[in-house]
This record gives C-alpha cells, sequence and structure tokens, in this order.
C-alpha cells in the first residue's frame, strides 16, 4: 500500500525554478527590482509628457517628453518623438530628439537616434545609427540611483577635481 501511505517526496521544483529564472535574466545587466513596469504596447500612440520612477518599455511611439528615474527601453518597434532623459537608456528602435543618461545609453544594431547624446557611458552596436553628437560627462558621486542600480565604475571623487 505504497500510494496511499507512503511519505510525500520534496522536489527541488521551487529551486531549479528559480535559478532558472535567474539564468534568464543575465541577458539584461543590472536591470533593477522595479518599482513599476510600465509597457507601451505596439499599437500605441502616447502624446505628452511621460515621467516617473522605474522602468519603461516602449514598443509603440511616445510623442513628447520622456523624464524617468529608472530605464527606458525602446524596441525594435519602438519610436520616439522627444528628448529622453534617464538613468539608462536601451534603443534598438527609432528615437529623434536629444537623448540625457545618468549612467548608461546603448544603442543597438536596429536602433536610430536622430539627435545628440549626453552621457557617462556609451556604447554602440555595429549597424546602430547615431545622427548628432556625443558629450561624455564624468560620472557623479551625488547622482540619485534607481534601487537596484550599480554604478558601472568605481567613483573616484579625487580624480574628478580639476581644480
Amino acid at each position: 500500500m505504497a500510494f496511499f501511505g507512503g511519505q510525500p517526496k520534496n522536489t527541488p521544483a521551487a529551486e531549479s525554478q528559480a535559478s532558472e529564472e535567474r539564468r534568464d535574466g543575465a541577458d539584461i545587466p543590472e536591470l533593477p527590482e522595479p518599482r513599476s513596469n510600465t509597457v507601451i504596447a505596439k499599437d500605441l500612440l502616447v502624446t505628452g509628457k511621460l515621467s516617473g520612477e522605474g522602468v519603461v518599455q516602449i514598443e509603440g511611439t511616445v510623442e513628447g517628453e520622456v523624464n524617468l528615474k529608472g530605464y527606458v527601453i525602446v524596441t525594435a518597434t519602438g519610436r520616439v518623438k522627444g528628448p529622453v532623459e534617464a538613468d539608462v537608456i536601451r534603443i534598438a528602435g527609432q528615437v529623434e530628439g536629444n537623448l540625457t543618461s545618468h549612467d548608461h545609453v546603448q544603442l543597438e544594431r536596429t536602433g536610430t537616434i536622430n539627435g545628440d547624446v549626453t552621457t557617462v557611458s556609451f556604447v554602440i552596436e555595429n549597424g546602430g545609427r547615431l545622427n548628432g553628437r556625443t558629450t561624455m560627462v564624468p560620472e557623479q558621486a551625488s547622482t540619485p540611483r534607481v534601487e537596484g542600480l550599480s554604478p558601472s565604475k568605481p567613483e573616484h571623487p579625487a580624480a574628478e577635481d580639476d581644480g
């Protein structure tokens, strides 16, 4: 009668699922635990100012200013017409406007920026298109960061003092 009277076996299913989730997240480095996660869907048009805190993924079109404390991700189908300011900005679609990042900008191979970029760190993948100027600024220790974001390099306040 082992069918009904036996001890239940403890399977490590929950542990293996948690480790799989950690491995899947390895593709997006330094992604914070979002306070809010917003997706502008592929067929959606948003007009006006978009501001707040968290992670915003733009798959549709945003016409207006985007000012976010956190991440802005413009996917391959995404389009932004206006200035974008955030801690981290990833562009795989199209942006027509100036970008200001307090930490990092990544222009992916399918992405296009028509505007000027001001950032601490900038990566352009082979095929990414930038039609504008780039201004590299030093990282500031006083820059407010979203919880979970870590600086891309160690802070050295003494090295930033040029007199």
